[in-house]
Formats: structure tokens, C-alpha cells, sequence
């Protein structure tokens, strides 16, 4: 499949693993267990902002991308987006403790796996085993943007950019 375009429909089919946060595993060495979240289901009739990152807790990932987005969120709620997610591929456990780790204690930004880079590799945006650094806004089911950044700073997938074709 070819990158994805501004009026194409998100794919079907796409299940991400994840660990809902509640209270009882609020601390980082507490683990939930992952279920499967249908993102075609769950996003089908929702505006959606997603970025994708290649590593938690990698410096870019965690010092330069993530942050924007926490910084933000009010702002793209303000906007009218309903959900927040970030992807990369590390499992569910990894990301749950990142989503921890920045003091995200809730569903406010939710921290999804793309297990085997299975959803990123559909538009050629995943490479050497981790997904690439991206973002998509889905509104009803279609895709409104969608940008891979060119290299390895944080320009097209930054929350300002996102915020700004909003």
C-alpha cells in the first residue's frame, strides 16, 4: 500500500495492543495486561490525532516529540479532537510505562504498540524493525493529513503542525 493521502478512508482492519490505565496499575512497575484495541472500530466516527515515534523513552521521542503533544492537549481538544494516540514498536508494556512516565494518568494520550510495526509498514513508514516518526489526523474515518518527516527532526508530525491543518 502507498502512503497514505489527504481523502483516503483509515484502513479496516487496524488493531494496535494496549494497556488501559486505571488506578490499581497507576505506578510504573505495575503492569496491566494488554488488550487488543480496534482503532478502525474505536476511531470510525471521531476525530483522531496520531503520531507515531521510533522508540519510547528514546531522546527525540521523549525530549522533543512527546512533550509537545502533553503541552498541546488542550489546544487540540479546544479544536474538537477526540482521541490522542501515539504509536511506536515497542510492546504494551513499554508503552504503558512511557504513557506513566509523563505523568499521563488517563486516556488523555493513548500509548499504543503497532506490534511488528504491522500498521506503520502498510505505507512503507516503518523501517529497520521500528516504526518511523509520523502523524495522521483521521476525521470520521478519513484521512485529512498525513506526514513522515523528511529526516530525523520533529517538524511535519509536531503537535504545532498537526495543531496548525487542524
Amino acid at each position: 500500500m502507498a502512503a497514505p493521502q489527504v481523502g483516503d478512508s483509515f484502513p479496516s482492519g487496524v488493531t494496535f495492543s494496549y494497556i488501559p490505565y486505571t488506578p490499581e496499575i497507576g505506578d510504573i512497575t505495575s503492569c496491566g495486561m494488554p488488550v487488543n484495541y480496534d482503532a478502525s472500530k474505536e476511531w470510525a466516527n471521531k476525530k483522531v490525532v496520531l503520531f507515531s515515534v521510533p522508540g519510547a523513552f528514546t531522546p527525540g521521542c521523549s525530549a522533543r516529540h512527546l512533550p509537545g503533544y502533553i503541552e498541546n492537549l488542550p489546544k487540540l481538544k479546544e479544536k474538537g479532537v477526540d482521541i490522542v494516540a501515539t504509536i511506536a514498536m515497542n510492546d504494551a508494556f513499554v508503552m504503558s510505562a512511557w504513557g506513566k512516565a509523563n505523568n499521563i494518568k488517563d486516556d488523555s494520550i493513548l500509548f499504543l504498540s503497532d506490534p511488528d510495526c504491522a500498521f506503520s509498514s502498510k505505507f512503507g513508514w516503518a523501517a529497520g524493525g521500528r516504526t518511523l516518526r509520523y502523524a495522521m489526523i483521521i476525521d470520521n474515518g478519513k484521512i485529512t493529513y498525513a506526514e513522515k518527516e523528511p529526516g530525523r527532526e520533529v517538524s511535519v508530525s509536531s503537535a504545532e503542525a498537526v495543531l496548525a491543518k487542524l
